[in-house]
């Protein structure tokens, strides 16, 4: 039985399905119109997934009552043949397209530029101009396929590469950190949200964590090399990307640090003068929105430095997170001891049925210190929210996270072009 990601790849693209459905057309052409909408001639902000969506869903009725066929073409044009006794419907909900996108230069200007708006056919007497054009939208989209099989297949060599590369050796390090000194690593910066989940799964972002992408850069820096092959040299390297986050969290023209944020450091730059000189230069307000993230090895490394660092840290304001702590390493460490503001919970599918007693201390956490002060990070799936909900957690990170955020995000703007549609 073929995977599902086998069966995704062979499903033909639109610009397949059109091609066949015209040669189908050939023998039942008369009394057929087409339209070519050019949504591809929008801004880049106009075509975005919701905006097209959007758009195509106004032909619903007509493809609900047999009476014309849409193919949402990959370039975002869309191209919809229907039968002659539907012109006027579509002719009005062309002029709903339009006005959804009536602040773009496409209809603004349409007068003034060569392109316009919609292309209409008759099936009959235009056949062989729309066969030819559908014949070349196919051969466009087959060859953009190509080219994108084609990176993957090299990003993959390149992952293989890099988990079989070279050690990290200090000669390697020290090249690295010097270039990375000189190096502008905004473009390498990532954010993730931490949120709050209903019952309905709806985020509600609480803060975000801004972090350096080691992927990203091992792939722009270090494609040859292996950096977790030496523990030690890794750390040290870290260490210096953690300089540098502090440099560009103090200009706030590299990176964006508007609203509450964390970001992950180590131990020892939280008594450098790296640290001393970035508290020195950022507002005395900022730093009740900032929380400083510590791993779990790094405190246990050194319990005196870390017990000196965080109570230094916490009398100015900031708040500390533990990162990376499992259920059953919770359960044998007193975090209150060490002084925390939050705990970062990873997800494990095994906690579902880890026994009655790693999930009553989890709530025992939770009713002593509030149900924001456990984050359940890593979260790839729904069955990690709904964990999190039975014990009480309140906050929650991860892959499925995001696409939360951005399908509440496509939601909030469906209904506002709806709400454009309605008043039109």
């Amino acid at each position: 039985m073929a995977n599902v990601s086998d069966t995704a790849k062979r499903l033909p693209s639109q610009e397949n399905l059109l091609l066949d459905y015209v040669h189908r057309l050939e023998k039942r052409r008369k009394g057929r119109r087409a339209v070519h909408i050019h949504l591809s001639a929008l801004r880049p902000f106009n075509r975005r997934d919701q905006h097209i969506r959007a758009a195509a869903s106004n032909f619903e009725p007509l493809i609900k009552d047999l009476k014309g066929q849409m193919f949402a073409l990959k370039n975002a044009d869309l191209f919809f043949v229907f039968k002659d006794e539907a012109n006027p419907h579509v002719e009005t909900i062309l002029q709903k397209v339009r006005f959804l996108f009536s602040d773009d230069p496409l209809i603004l200007e349409e007068d003034k530029i060569d392109q316009d708006f919609a292309t209409w056919y008759d099936c009959e007497k235009d056949f062989d101009a729309i066969l030819h054009l559908v014949q070349g939208m196919d051969q466009a989209e087959k060859k953009r396929q190509t080219t994108v099989r084609s990176r993957m297949d090299a990003r993959a060599a390149l992952k293989v590469k890099q988990e079989q590369g070279e050690p990290l050796t200090p000669e390697v390090l020290e090249r690295v950190i010097t270039a990375l000194v000189r190096a502008d690593l905004s473009n390498l910066v990532r954010r993730q949200y931490i949120c709050a989940v209903d019952e309905k799964m709806v985020p509600e972002e609480e803060f975000s964590e801004l972090f350096i992408s080691i992927k990203d850069l091992r792939e722009t820096m270090l494609p040859n090399v292996n950096l977790l092959a030496n523990r030690w040299l890794f750390q040290h390297l870290t260490e210096t990307l953690d300089k540098r986050m502090l440099s560009m969290l103090t200009k706030t023209d590299s990176i964006s640090i508007s609203g509450q944020i964390s970001f992950n450091i180590n131990v020892a730059i939280l008594l450098s003068p790296e640290f001393q000189a970035f508290d020195d230069n950022i507002a005395a307000g900022r730093r009740g929105s900032m929380t400083i993230e510590l791993q779990k090895e790094d405190i246990f490394s050194d319990l005196s430095s870390y017990m000196f660092a965080r109570e230094f840290v916490q009398d100015k304001g900031f708040k500390i997170c533990i990162d990376g702590l499992s259920a059953e390493t919770l359960r044998m460490i007193n975090t209150e001891k060490l002084g925390v503001d939050m705990i970062k919970l990873i997800w494990d599918p095994d906690l579902v049925d880890a026994g009655d007693e790693i999930q009553d201390n989890l709530r025992d956490i939770v009713r002593q210190r509030g149900d924001k002060h456990l984050i359940l990070c890593r979260c790839d799936d729904r069955q990690a929210i709904d964990f999190g909900h039975s014990v009480g957690i309140g906050l929650f990170q991860g892959r499925f996270i995001e696409s939360l955020i951005a399908e509440d995000g496509r939601r909030r703007e469906l209904m506002r072009l709806k709400r454009r549609i309605e008043r039109s």
